[in-house]
């Protein structure tokens, strides 16, 4: 049978893309039982939160700097490589700490490994993104991000909650241990993958010059160039939103520990839902209203988090804003795919994440300091009026035409 009659298949039947989905899942739980595997272990070393904070401030830092060549790598050498390659990186990393640590606590190791090990994560995901295309065609982008987006949403939940029951049955470092195995599978399944689409390891053209490319490619494109600012202004009001229903939930509401969990829990349940809907969505109304309209949809239930006064309430709101979240990153990550020569997909889409994350740490400063000296709900009140004033600013750009992927555009490289 033919790729083109392969990629018309339904997605599940689709064996490269099932396989490949197989794999992402699997990073994606991995990843998952080291965010909480890893700082208990330094809780359970030296009883301090402050240098659990540190560990994360350091790895966070990593994955911002790879972030920022992960792009080059992924254009200049073979992508299925890579993938696997940084899969086996993450096993043989992992798997030190409980090596090490049936020796005893290392805490100056988990300074060295989980550094390392996020750099590695970036640059798999930023690959991982520049390969979909060539799997399932352009037609069927949107459908494939959206349940990879829905998996993964569900294997950061069902993660979290496994790694805590091994590492309260068996320790921190055997759920590092299994996060280390999880990898290697993902390896595997990789290993088994055709991908489609060129050779990308092409010409090289120095070091500066292909770092700026990409962001070269979203200043000419007029679409991604007025996508880019208004999600700049979106990440600015999104990241701080976790710790401002954290913060209602357990000062406004009195809640527990358990019950954030289970709010969080049921928005999940949104990402998985808005992931799944999405490709249905926009066939249906275009890109540009189901991206605007979602985003309405998120800032009127930022502004009912902070309104609720019930956790039945505050819930729903959540699942209400991941879900129409995973919708509009689902349709803004399809069309960059969609629209961006595969010479340089990797470096587009490292320019585009750096960029539009830049402002994110500011703003959860801001939103969290006004949360905290004005109180939640004027402070949900504003972030969600703002939210619907970035979709009133798509109005007035390309991001409004249904169809931003049939828009003539010539590449001058």
């Amino acid at each position: 049978m033919s790729e083109a009659s392969a990629r018309q298949r339904p997605l599940w039947r689709h064996r490269n893309f099932s396989i490949f989905w197989a794999a992402q899942t699997l990073s994606v739980v991995g990843d998952s039982f080291a965010l909480i595997a890893l700082p208990l272990l330094v809780l359970h070393a030296t009883g301090s939160v402050a240098q659990m904070g540190l560990l994360t401030a350091v790895a966070g830092a990593a994955s911002l700097v790879a972030g920022v060549f992960a792009g080059v790598v992924a254009d200049r050498f073979d992508r299925r490589k890579l993938l696997i390659g940084c899969d086996l990186a993450r096993l043989v990393l992992y798997a030190l700490i409980p090596l090490a640590w049936a020796f005893g606590p290392e805490v100056w190791l988990l300074y060295v490994v989980l550094p390392l090990g996020e750099a590695v994560g970036m640059l798999f995901m930023v690959t991982y993104v520049t390969v979909v295309r060539g799997l399932v065609g352009t037609e069927r982008l949107t459908e494939a991000n959206g349940r990879l987006n829905a998996t993964a949403a569900a294997a950061g939940v069902i993660g979290p909650l496994c790694a805590g029951v091994v590492a309260a049955r068996f320790g921190p470092a055997a759920a590092v241990g299994v996060d280390a195995a999880s990898f290697g599978v993902s390896a595997v399944c990789l290993s088994l993958v055709r991908f489609g689409g060129p050779d990308t390891a092409g010409e090289r053209r120095g070091l500066w010059r292909d770092l700026f490319a990409g962001v070269a490619f979203l200043r000419r494109h007029p679409v991604l160039r007025a996508l880019t600012v208004l999600l700049t202004l979106f990440s600015f009001l999104q990241l701080g939103l976790n710790d401002l229903v954290i913060y209602h939930l357990k000062h406004d509401l009195g809640q527990g520990d358990g019950t954030v969990g289970t709010v969080f829990g049921i928005g999940a349940l949104g990402t998985v839902t808005g992931a799944l809907l999405v490709a249905a969505v926009r066939r249906r109304f275009g890109f540009g209203p189901t991206w605007i309209s979602t985003v309405v949809i998120g800032g009127v239930a930022v502004a009912g988090m902070g309104l609720a006064d019930s956790v039945a309430g505050v819930a729903v709101c959540v699942a209400l804003f991941l879900g129409s979240v995973s919708m509009a990153g689902t349709c803004s990550m399809s069309l960059r795919q969609e629209v961006t020569p595969e010479h340089l997909l990797g470096r587009v889409t490292s320019a585009f994440w750096t960029l539009h994350y830049s402002a994110a740490p500011l703003g959860a400063a801001v939103l969290t300091w006004a949360a905290q000296h004005r109180g939640t709900t004027p402070v949900a009140l504003a972030a969600g009026i703002g939210f619907v004033g970035i979709a009133a600013l798509a109005l007035c750009t390309p991001v409004r035409n249904p169809r931003p992927e049939r828009l003539p555009y010539r590449y001058a490289d």
